[in-house]
């Protein structure tokens, strides 16, 4: 296997839970797992290092990088100010199919919370901001935003699976799409804000509750 293709395997698993925060990711069980040389493993290792997904330590190795909550404020607040330029963008260069495609996934999003299916909903929601950052045409400013949620993807999907978080982040994501297909940029940019801010208030109460009293 092409180291690339054990860099983005690995990635994957980890942004999908297979490795949780701590798990030591051990070269050899690695090199199985993947079919691949250890070369690789470790090559794939650095990289996700350099992305904040993997921390290495002398006579530990490597590991999957825990996230404060404080740092997690502190990713969603960058990416408040990143993805309000990309909504913003989005809003301007969507075509007409793109917007199509976006009421469609806001449809999908309310049939999740209606059904309870909330690792659904918590996939839709990737793929709205997902889709967003690629309508936008902004690659610099995409791409720094999918380094970030990349790094708090844990705490993400905890959030995505709070009880009524889903049906209280619907509302913000109707509201971000009801703007990008309007092409209102300065709404766009200004729900997408309010969306995220309302991350970092929960986020807040969870840093609050597990402080000593």
């Amino acid at each position: 296997m092409a180291t690339g293709s054990v860099t983005d395997e690995l990635r994957q698993d980890i942004l999908t839970g297979r490795f949780e925060p701590g798990d030591r990711l051990l070269e050899v069980p690695l090199a199985e797992l993947y079919r691949c040389g250890r070369a690789a493993v470790r090559s794939a290792l650095v990289e996700l290092t350099s992305e904040g997904l993997v921390e290495r330590e002398a006579n530990r190795g490597a590991t999957v990088r825990r996230i404060s909550i404080e740092e997690a404020i502190q990713i969603t607040e960058a990416r408040a100010a990143l993805e309000g330029l990309i909504a913003a963008q989005a809003a301007h260069h969507a075509t007409s199919d793109e917007r199509d495609e976006l009421r469609g996934i806001v449809d999908d999003m309310r049939a999740a919370v209606a059904e309870d299916r909330d690792g659904d909903y918590s996939e839709l929601n990737a793929l709205l901001h997902r889709r967003l950052r690629e309508m936008s045409g902004h690659t610099i400013a995409s791409q720094l935003v999918a380094n970030l949620r990349n790094r708090a993807a844990h705490h993400q999907y905890r959030l995505a699976l709070m009880p009524g978080r889903p049906g209280e982040s619907l509302g913000q994501h109707a509201s971000i799409v009801e703007a990008v297909v309007a092409g209102d940029e300065h709404a766009a940019a200004a729900a997408m804000r309010d969306h995220l801010q309302s991350v970092i208030e929960v986020l807040h109460r969870w840093r609050d509750a597990r402080r000593p009293t």
